[in-house]
């Protein structure tokens, strides 16, 4: 942008959970270098966990933290976040954040910003945005893969789509009940993303390389009519702090390429057949393992989801100093950067898919639900992974995970993922900052379009 331009002031609303907040902040630090204020709007709970992130002088004064507290009548405070929430208190924080809607009308009224740039559950918030004349930009933070399914199913009703290597099986765990012919009298809640991308205004951003998902962008742009701009984000891990809990100091001790990294995100939580199923899986692989496991809130005091008692008794002591694990949460950027990394047993949630091909490892991809299926095929059609198929009940089986594990980290028969892996990191990590500066143009476009329009109705041309 022309050092000359007037500050964009943007306000940022992601939906509350780690996995679209962390993208919606990465976007922020790129754009409060290049001429503009941000506000990053989220509850309390949420932006208390990422001041640490903000601590550097240079986004002290272009980033700003605005607080959205929800009702507490249903919901402590404490739980206005998807991180650590239990599956079956969603709805509650779902319902809690749409009682926001009046409170974030008058953030808007107060800070008069450029831009809106919303996530994709909140169709009320490009609403309110109107009301005030302010353009709002979509920012997706799912695979383009997963939102050109989604979107294709949805507008045309018909099974067949001429990318024949993504698809559910019938054991996934996707609700498409709104995909389905013919259309069904569906609750809103159902089709809340489809409206979010219809009312973004001229441009939807996507978190992803365009060199994974190229064509998949090409063919959402065609059927939205709108331009979609890959954003190509990948956590900053730099301000996380030391390596208090001796991982990276684990990791130095072990051979390059001989350890997996194990982990199924923020946001799922194992049953406990699962945990059994991966924990045989990786001892019967004779690979090298660190392991993060999660619990929900409340739950991890209780002695039945404690680390020892959720593991298959004796596992620990059988694996020895082959496997560690991690109880919580590992900066998990600075692991897959660790030369020791050979390959990531992932649920292949959006993000880690992208961290995981910027860093060059080899997926073992256990999807689990939502869009999980669908990346791990894109992941096996881009070649850089291979998935753990479960049985015909959609059982995760021990020894289908050591077959993978083997193959993709330490067999011969295995050496052409690794090597695409490789050779996919070294082309994601010699782009520059073109595609921040395409946003940036799209950007910039809207607020001048706005402007025109301001000028227009105060000369009484409109």
């Amino acid at each position: 942008m022309d050092s000359k331009q007037s500050t964009i002031t943007v306000i940022m609303f992601p939906w509350l959970a780690h996995g679209h907040i962390s993208p919606f902040l990465e976007l922020a630090k790129k754009l409060s270098t290049r001429n503009f204020k941000i506000y990053l709007c989220s509850t309390p709970v949420n932006l208390t966990s990422i001041k640490s992130k903000l601590t550097e002088t240079k986004y002290s004064a272009s980033i700003e933290l605005v607080e959205l507290p929800l009702p507490t009548d249903n919901l402590p405070a404490e739980s206005h976040t998807t991180k650590g929430l239990p599956l079956h208190l969603m709805p509650t924080l779902k319902q809690a954040f749409d009682s926001a809607q009046e409170d974030f009308s008058k953030l808007l009224k107060k800070l008069e910003p450029d831009l809106l740039i919303y996530d994709f559950l909140q169709p009320w918030a490009p609403d309110l945005a109107s009301s005030y004349n302010i353009p709002a930009v979509d920012f997706i933070t799912s695979s383009a893969t997963m939102t050109a399914y989604m979107q294709h199913h949805y507008l045309y009703r018909v099974p067949e789509w001429e990318f024949k290597s993504i698809y559910f099986r019938e054991y996934d765990h996707v609700d498409r009940s709104h995909l389905l012919n013919p259309p069904l009298n569906l609750n809103k809640d159902k089709t809340r993303c489809f409206d979010c991308l219809e009312k973004s205004n001229d441009v939807v951003l996507i978190k992803s390389f365009k060199e994974v998902e190229g064509k998949y962008i090409e063919y959402l742009s065609k059927m939205v009519g709108k331009k979609v701009v890959p954003l190509p984000l990948v956590q900053d891990c730099a301000n996380e702090g030391d390596d208090d809990f001796g991982f990276i100091e684990w990791l130095d001790k072990k051979e390059k390429s001989s350890t997996v990294f194990v982990s199924f995100g923020t946001e799922y939580y194992l049953s406990d057949n699962e945990m059994e199923e991966i924990a045989l899986g990786l001892e019967l692989s004779g690979v090298n393992f660190m392991w993060v496991l999660r619990f929900p809130k409340g739950e991890k005091e209780n002695t039945t989801t404690s680390v020892e008692k959720a593991l298959p008794e004796g596992f620990l002591e059988r694996v020895g100093d082959r496997g560690m694990v991690v109880d919580g949460w590992a900066c998990q950027v600075k692991i897959l950067q660790h030369p020791s990394i050979g390959g990531f047993v992932s649920h292949c949630g959006w993000s880690s898919v992208m961290e995981g091909m910027r860093y060059g490892k080899p997926f073992i991809a256990i999807p689990m639900h939502l869009d999980q299926p669908v990346n791990a095929r894109l992941v096996e059609e881009v070649g850089v992974g291979m998935e753990v198929v479960r049985d015909e009940k959609g059982r995760v089986d021990r020894e289908r995970v050591a077959k993978v594990i083997k193959k993709v980290v330490v067999e011969c028969d295995g050496e052409g993922v690794r090597k695409k892996a490789r050779e996919l990191s070294q082309v994601l990590g010699i782009k520059g900052e073109e595609d921040i500066d395409v946003v940036v143009e799209e950007l910039v476009k809207l607020f001048m379009k706005k402007k025109k329009m301001m000028m227009m109705r105060s000369n009484g041309s409109i």
